[in-house]
């Protein structure tokens, strides 16, 4: 099994190291992926000093893991976040995600990231007469919200995707891709660039009140010091936070990358560099990269792969999808974790005064994260909770959660049923 193509063809990584002191600082943050650098470089932005914790390399979970597609909004549509949260907090929280994307784009010509940026949008290809149905309505009231959408026939899905078997479906021209990885990276530099520190290769053994601040104790003996920490590392914190950790399911997603298409195929199927993911339950996502790789990701077992028979489901997808590649090789295999919660929404946690966590991005973690550092350096900088776009809510354990991979089987076997339809 081949390591993930995003690490095969990412810029270098800035040059960082173990820490090695004790220290103190104003925030520790615990986790650097998107939201954990993007939350350290806001605050440092801000004036205020910052030092991020990374138990592996840089993005080496989820964000540097991930399809690379840049969609704003979360799961739930304009109507389903005014009549969850109510008109005036529903409008705020349908503007605020429906920025996310524009987030990612202003960073990386702020600080000049090389990542293989595109911004020609994202298509939501429907699966069934009944997803079309869903897609159209979802596509309408965003237009209503002034986005920049439009639905999309059959033939037009077709055209843009070079895809077969879909009905038809809606594209927003709000949304793009990046090079994850690359992208993770360019914000670690941004963020060493104004004046926070990284140590990689520091995992960070507890946490624990120190008067009125707090003590970040890491495997290597050393001690950071803070008046706040926040916690970001979504689906691999671990059991840092027992409680935090049982409040979601660490499913996995992977992905498979063919060989370079040939120029001739490479016109016939998705030619403009736009990024898809469709209306099944269990989505298939898909893209090409800067050389011309197509790439398919969906949901996979619990378990971490073992070998490459555990990708051959999308193996097929893509070949189901993309007939014309059948006899493309596979050149990579990969996967990561993903947090998913009960209700499919971020949360915010502050089980203790100044510990703040954030978990939770349902597939949307490159523009969604990127905005929460925003959000929760603002948050951190003021203490004003206003500052944040959804409520921070108190912990919820999932019952039963020790038995979280009969939960993913389930639900995988059921949205299995469910796609059909």
């Amino acid at each position: 099994m081949s390591t993930s193509l995003w690490a095969h063809t990412a810029t270098a990584a800035p040059r960082t190291s173990a820490l090695d002191r004790n220290d103190e600082v104003g925030t520790v943050v615990v986790g650097g992926g998107f939201a954990g650098l993007s939350t350290a470089l806001h605050l440092a932005e801000l004036g205020e000093s910052v030092h991020v914790l990374e138990a592996g390399e840089i993005g080496q979970g989820a964000s540097g893991r991930n399809g690379g597609q840049v969609i704003p909004g979360i799961k739930y549509d304009p109507q389903k976040l005014r009549k969850m949260f109510g008109p005036e907090a529903g409008a705020r929280a349908v503007a605020d995600f429906g920025n996310t994307a524009a987030k990612v784009f202003e960073l990386i010509d702020r600080y000049k990231i090389d990542c293989d940026d595109t911004r020609v949008g994202w298509i939501q290809p429907a699966h069934t007469k009944a997803g079309l149905c869903e897609a159209y309505e979802r596509c309408r009231q965003w237009a209503e919200e002034g986005a920049d959408v439009a639905p999309l026939t059959r033939q037009e899905v077709v055209e843009h995707l070079g895809a077969q078997g879909y009905h038809g479906g809606w594209i927003d021209r709000r949304a793009g891709s990046v090079q994850p990885l690359s992208y993770v990276r360019g914000l670690a530099a941004a963020m060493l660039s104004q004046g926070g520190a990284i140590s990689t290769g520091t995992k960070v053994t507890r946490v624990e009140p120190d008067g009125a601040g707090w003590r970040t104790v890491t495997e290597g003996g050393h001690v950071l010091r803070s008046r706040k920490v926040v916690l970001c590392g979504n689906a691999y914190t671990g059991g840092l936070i027992p409680r935090i950790a049982r409040s979601y399911i660490a499913a996995n997603s992977f992905q498979v990358a063919t060989a370079p298409l040939e120029p001739g195929q490479a016109e016939e199927v998705m030619p403009g560099g736009i990024v898809a993911s469709d209306t099944r339950r269990l989505l298939a996502y898909f893209r090409r990269d800067r050389e011309n790789r197509m790439l398919m990701g969906g949901r996979g077992s619990f378990k971490n792969p073992v070998s490459d028979q555990g990708f051959a489901h999308l193996v097929r997808m893509l070949h189901k999808t993309f007939p014309q590649l059948a006899g493309q090789p596979i050149e990579f295999r990969w996967a990561g974790r993903v947090a998913i919660t009960q209700d499919f929404l971020p949360h915010f946690h502050e089980p203790q005064q100044g510990l703040i966590s954030l978990v939770g991005c349902q597939g949307r973690g490159v523009a969604l994260q990127s905005r929460m550092g925003e959000w929760l350096a603002d948050y951190v900088a003021t203490g004003d909770r206003n500052a944040l776009p959804l409520p921070v809510t108190p912990v919820r354990t999932i019952p039963l959660h020790e038995l979280r991979e009969l939960y993913v089987a389930a639900t995988v076997a059921y949205y299995k049923l469910r796609d059909l339809i």
